[in-house]
């Protein structure tokens, strides 16, 4: 194996040795499968490429101080998936054969997860794809589940740092009754113009509005939204927004610590109100923001050059649990062997 730089290692794709396939032929899921390619033979026509046959999860594996890997939530991420499967109408992959697969990518790939305290973890990548050609809508006869993996830093290069963001109106994530509360693949191409644009500006990412009013806060392009305001957690409820594995543990461990939760639309001028907000996901787990810029009202919200309190809090006892330096009292956590 290279020598790598954990310390420094940034989020984006690296390979690793191996990954795992399953298919889905003849109305049955097959074995698991190990593969050490990279690629995928695919047919010219399948779903995947013509209709947007395709769904995702992340999730993460961390090496804790006793040197054991835990994996976590990964039940979560099985029934997540399936409800994205029953979205666009894909074969549902059972939960006991996803986490079958995640533990023996992580099993063979075990080199790869970094060390405790590097601040870097392995990255989780399950895909499930449509491969049967079908020329007209119509969902494929056939499958493709895969898990590849890759050890990754922060998503944010700034890692647990306040950051900006930027209310671009003029573009929507998701549509009302659409597939945002699923995690496929187009919702995130429908990002990729206004997170270019924020991007380019300086911010990190794009705080989306709902798409039917511009009037309730919806989610981050790449993660779910909180606000902290008088000992209360609060995080807006829509039938667009992506169900965060992340989010809901912290709702878990903000009622553990003493917050009150509230669930519901939250309108955007709440914003002027929020001591503390914070976009969470797998991937940053908590990023911290210091600034919201309403681009079309040339109106800014400012919280402060350093993590809040609560977020503070809430972000060190999450990865706690993750890195098994607190009991995972929840279940929350898987241990590979």
């Amino acid at each position: 194996m290279e020598n790598i730089d954990w310390a420094h290692l940034g989020f984006g794709y690296r390979k690793t040795d191996y990954n795992i396939r399953c298919y889905y032929r003849d109305g049955a899921w097959g074995e698991l499968e190990i593969s050490s390619s990279e690629f995928i033979n695919i047919h010219m026509a399948a779903t995947a490429l013509h209709y947007g046959q395709e769904a995702f999860e992340g999730l993460k594996a961390f090496r804790g101080r006793d040197g054991k890997v835990r994996v976590f939530r990964m039940e979560e991420n099985a029934k997540r998936l399936q409800s994205s499967s029953d979205g666009i109408m894909m074969a549902k992959l059972p939960t006991e054969k996803f986490e079958k697969a995640i533990e023996l990518a992580v099993r063979m790939n075990i080199k790869y997860v970094p060390p405790y305290e590097s601040g870097a973890s392995l990255y989780i990548r399950p895909l499930l794809i449509g491969t049967g050609p079908e020329v007209g809508v119509k969902p494929a006869k056939e499958y493709l589940f895969v898990v590849f993996v890759m050890p990754v830093g922060p998503y944010f290069p700034q890692g647990f740092k306040p950051t900006d963001l930027v209310i671009l109106r003029h573009f929507d994530r998701a549509a009302p009754y659409g597939t945002g509360k699923y995690k496929v693949g187009g919702n995130y191409a429908a990002s990729l113009t206004a997170g270019h644009k924020a991007h380019a500006e300086g911010y990190s990412a794009v705080l989306y509005l709902d798409a039917r009013e511009k009037k309730y806060i919806d989610e981050c392009g790449p993660a779910n939204f909180f606000g902290i305001r008088d000992n209360t957690y609060i995080t807006p409820k829509s039938e667009s927004i992506l169900p965060s594995i992340t989010n809901n543990s912290l709702m878990t461990l903000a009622e553990e610590l003493g917050l009150i939760v509230e669930r519901r639309k939250v309108p955007v001028e709440e914003l002027e109100t929020m001591e503390e907000v914070g976009a969470c996901g797998t991937a940053a787990v908590i990023s911290p923001i210091k600034r919201i810029y309403d681009a079309d009202l040339d109106k800014e919200y400012l919280y402060g050059q350093e993590p809040g309190m609560w977020s503070t809090k809430l972000y060190n006892k999450l990865r706690a649990i993750q890195y098994g330096d607190e009991p995972d009292k929840y279940g929350w956590t898987t241990i590979v062997e």
